[in-house]
């Protein structure tokens, strides 16, 4: 079995990769928050800063590109190889109002002479190896049928399919028929991402789908950084190494954002799902989302790791 961890932007930058590759790992590919081309052709600062080889040392990661122009993407992959990336993905899954206004992410599968033409000129190029991170469709799932026959046509590191359609966000549950036409159809390798927070969930799946073997993860384990472990038998969860975990992460943002507000940010964001790991955890949450400078943070979090327990659903034995 393989397992990636799924791009989120503002969640999964390297600070957040190095400290997980460190305390869990148990991942064969890191996926980082999408890039966007810009009509200079350079990155922003924060992006090549992501990807830059020595940010992400001992593990491996694939850059994401999100993007409808093939040119822009043609030119960023040059760049991007030019780091020692061999493979680039495509985004074809972010279902946000804005991108998707844009013709971009899963807004880019309701135009499909369009996206056919782009993915034609993409892979001609053939600059590096590319995968392909999509939903099933913007607004109907039977738009998936169309989709698989252009996707189709080439030559794919992977497929990772996420079943839903633009419209559901991250709402109702995977489609699993669609996933399953989409075995029997598809003739590239398939990863599948989409609600697998739980072992049950991914033994359900996994009983369903015997021949699938490459996952893709997100919330699940940004709620619980020790799930493939879990699923895999060959990790371990306890507070202690979940302390260092997040000691690991909030050391390294301080060294590199200014002002306790700019770290609290990034903190809550992972607090969001953290917290969720914990037993009686709420009135924690509303302290950690109040927190104003870092000696209230740490207060507050220094008094959940003393007092409260990792719930024993999520807890990782060797």
């Amino acid at each position: 079995m393989k397992f990636y961890f799924a791009p989120m932007e503002g969640l999964t930058g390297y600070i957040y990769r190095n400290a997980h590759k460190e305390y869990f790992g148990n991942i064969d590919k890191y996926f980082s928050p999408f890039i966007v081309p810009n009509q200079n052709d350079k990155f922003k600062s924060r992006e090549i800063k992501d990807i830059l080889p020595e940010n992400n040392q001992n593990l491996v990661l694939v850059p994401q590109i999100l993007t409808n122009k093939a040119r822009d993407f043609i030119n960023t992959s040059k760049k991007i190889k030019e780091l020692g990336y061999n493979e680039i993905n495509l985004n074809l899954g972010c279902p946000s109002g804005t991108v998707v206004s844009k013709g971009k992410g899963a807004g880019f599968l309701a135009k499909k002479d369009e996206l056919n033409k782009f993915l034609d000129e993409i892979f001609s190029c053939s600059i590096t190896k590319i995968s392909v991170k999509t939903r099933i469709g913007k607004d109907n799932p039977d738009e998936f049928y169309e989709l698989i026959e252009i996707f189709n046509q080439y030559s794919m590191e992977e497929l990772i399919i996420h079943p839903r359609v633009q419209t559901d966000f991250y709402k109702n549950k995977p489609n699993l028929k669609i996933f399953k036409d989409a075995v029997n159809l598809s003739k590239n390798p398939l990863c599948y991402n989409g609600n697998l927070f739980t072992v049950s969930d991914f033994k359900a799946f996994a009983h369903d789908f015997p021949d699938i073997d490459t996952f893709m993860l997100g919330r699940g384990l940004l709620v619980n950084p020790g799930l493939t472990g879990k699923i895999t038998g060959k990790g371990r969860l306890d507070k202690e190494i979940l302390k260092d975990f997040h000691d690991k992460i909030y050391s390294d943002y301080k060294s590199m954002l200014f002002g306790d507000r700019n770290v609290l940010f990034k903190m809550k964001e992972i607090w969001f799902y953290l917290i969720t790991m914990f037993t009686n955890n709420v009135k924690y949450a509303k302290k950690i989302k109040k927190s104003e400078k870092l000696q209230d943070y740490e207060e507050v979090v220094s008094k959940l790791f003393r007092e409260q327990d990792i719930l024993e659903e999520y807890k990782v034995e060797l």
